[in-house]
């Protein structure tokens, strides 16, 4: 609405910048300004300045300015007609509507907000009275401080049936007000009782702070664990977020926002310096929670329990809020390893080890790649098929077009990968051998096997022992390959760059390769030439030219020529890489088994696209 310019200039005549400033900002008068420490930014000079007669506040530093409404719409994540609000009740105002309210309904309003508010005070003093020492203890032994509990004004509600009742009637609450606040039941007898017993408190707030429902846990084995508050007239479930109030001014300084499952989960973030954290009140996030979370940040993390509930809560998560994804408007997904929840990971390796987590969070579009590659077999074709149409279906729900657009062509290119366009070259009569490749055609014809194979590296040795796996493989492939190449020299310019990309379970085979790798033979380069050419470099053949192999496959070796040589080579080289990539494989899924590490899964899925577009080379012994 618009409000009229006679009530916004009493708004800042009332509520000078410095006045609204100095809530959150400690400050030095200097003449007739006043300056500090910049709220938006990090900074140790300062360079931020308020100036009541300009209704100014300008930080010089990050460029922040503006009046009284800008910096409560900038310090708390407010709306304009929120910010108004604000101000307004600090200078004690009301706030003009486009027409006059229901006198009745404001009434109601306020006689529930006193009752919350009452209601509140009562459970927070009850805690730290000698009542509520299990309640502290338990707070205590969840990690709690003192500045914990009052920072979440938590409270305990003693055992009784009508402690809070007698209370509020001291404090002239009306009972109507209180039951409509949701803090007093009525039984089906018509008898008047207290909602929440013998439980913790967790107040819930609005946006601007103030109590508008709670929500209780039972110590001990009671039921139900948690109980919360029932709708009302100030309190909508699904409307509402738990430390949203709070969560609000992390987002206006650009902190994460992050989506926990729970009310300590919650705490334990804020408790480790991530202040952008909230919670859904016990439901599956809802639309309108998610346009809230929109209007904080563009990509909210949602932080999921590793067990199966939290990967339940995910998929619903994802597919109700896929329709509404566009530019500015998406999900991150974080889900924690082990089964553990963020207070578990906080307790165990601190706020260093949560925020590394952070750093692997996937983006809306990999989480529905992974859950859909994942939780369905692709080995047939009408699976591959159904694969393709949920893929589709799921891109085609998105209402943004070029959102829409943008998914399906994603989902095109990761299909093809994963399913690969060289399959059909495996295929042949049933019980039939397909053709060797020829000319190194498998490698040739991949051109992303160079780049995952160079990428292998970077997998080292030693963070795969961190997770008790194997780091060697051999193959008696290596020794023949090689002996190949030295009596038939000619072989080694054909096949170069596919030499390059193998690897060696010895690495003394490994210099070989490397030596004749480097070499420019000529056509006509007699073996025994070759390895005098080896051994000037100073690296001995002996390894190769002096193994002992059979007698039976002597007598076939020593009757090839060199284009049965290249076959044989071609085989081994195609044999070798699929023999590789099986490994890789085994060895990612065992990686992400073990750390859940995103990257290793979509490593996994890489190399599976490769080896599915590989055919079947067969035994390169055959003669």
């Amino acid at each position: 609405m618009a409000f009229p310019p006679a009530f916004l200039e009493e708004l800042r005549r009332r509520v000078p910048v410095s006045r609204l400033v100095a809530t959150r900002v400690k400050l030095t008068k200097k003449g007739r300004e006043f300056s500090g420490l910049c709220p938006f930014h990090s900074e140790k000079s300062p360079s931020f300045f308020v100036n009541d007669d300009k209704n100014l506040f300008k930080c010089f530093g990050c460029g922040k300015s503006g009046d009284q409404i800008t910096f409560a719409m900038e310090a708390q994540g407010l709306t304009f007609p929120e910010a108004v609000a604000e101000i307004a009740s600090i200078a004690g105002l009301e706030v003009p509507h486009d027409r006059p309210p229901d006198p009745v309904a404001t009434k109601r309003r306020k006689g529930a907000e006193a009752a919350l508010e009452a209601t509140c005070l009562f459970f927070e003093a009850q805690l730290a009275a000698t009542a509520g020492a299990d309640a502290r203890g338990y707070l205590s032994r969840r990690g709690l401080t003192a500045e914990d509990v009052g920072r979440f004004r938590l409270g305990w509600a003693p055992d009784s049936r009508s402690a809070l009742k007698a209370h509020l009637a001291k404090q002239d609450i009306p009972e109507d007000a209180s039951l409509e606040a949701g803090v007093l039941k009525r039984g089906e007898d018509g008898a008047v009782f207290d909602f929440f017993r013998g439980r913790v408190i967790f107040p819930i707030f609005d946006r601007r702070g103030r109590p508008v429902a709670f929500g209780g846990r039972v110590l001990g084995d009671g039921q139900p664990k948690y109980l919360n508050s029932a709708d009302g007239p100030l309190f909508h479930k699904g409307q509402t977020l738990y430390a949203l109030h709070i969560a609000r001014e992390a987002a206006a300084r650009k902190q994460p926002v992050i989506v926990a499952e729970g009310y300590m989960d919650v705490i334990a973030l804020h408790k480790a310096g991530f202040t952008g954290a909230v919670a859904p009140l016990g439901t599956a996030l809802t639309d309108d929670q998610l346009e809230e979370l929109w209007r904080l940040t563009a990509e909210p993390v949602l932080c999921l329990d590793g067990d199966a509930a939290g990967q339940r809560a995910a998929a619903k998560a994802a597919e109700r809020a896929l329709p509404k994804v566009g530019p500015g408007r998406s999900l991150r997904f974080l889900v924690l390893p082990g089964g553990q929840d963020p207070d578990e990971v906080l307790r165990s390796g601190g706020a260093r080890a949560f925020t590394e987590l952070m750093g692997s969070a996937v983006p809306l579009v990999d989480h529905l790649w992974r859950a859909e590659t994942t939780s369905h077999r692709i080995d047939t074709p009408e699976a591959r098929a159904a694969l393709q149409a949920r893929l589709r279906d799921l891109a085609r729900s998105i209402a943004d077009p070029a959102t829409r657009e943008l998914y399906e062509a994603e989902f095109r290119t990761r299909l093809a990968t994963l399913l690969g366009d060289a399959a059909p070259r495996a295929r042949g009569r049933f019980g039939e051998r397909p053709p060797a490749p020829r000319q190194g055609q498998w490698v040739r014809e991949r051109p992303d096997l160079r780049e995952v194979m160079r990428r292998r590296a970077a997998l080292t040795e030693g963070a795969w022992r961190k997770v008790g796996l194997p780091t060697a493989r051999s193959s008696i492939d290596d020794r023949v390959l090689l002996l190949l190449l030295c009596r038939f020299p000619a072989l080694i310019d054909l096949r170069r760059e596919e030499l390059a990309l193998i690897s060696f379970a010895d690495p003394t085979l490994d210099q070989v390769r490397d030596a004749l790798v480097g070499l420019e033979v000529e056509p006509d380069t007699a073996p025994e030439a070759l390895v005098e050419r080896l051994a000037d470099l100073g690296v001995s053949a002996d390894c190769v030219t002096q193994w002992r192999i059979t007698p039976a496959f002597r007598a076939s070796f020593d009757t090839l020529d060199e284009a049965r040589a290249l076959e044989r080579v071609d085989h081994m080289l195609a044999a070798m890489t699929l023999a590789h990539l099986r490994a890789d494989m085994d060895e990612a899924r065992a990686l992400f088994e073990a750390t859940e590490d995103q990257s290793a899964w979509n490593r996994f899925l890489e190399l599976q696209a490769l080896h599915a577009a590989g055919v079947d080379v067969g035994d390169p012994h055959d003669p």
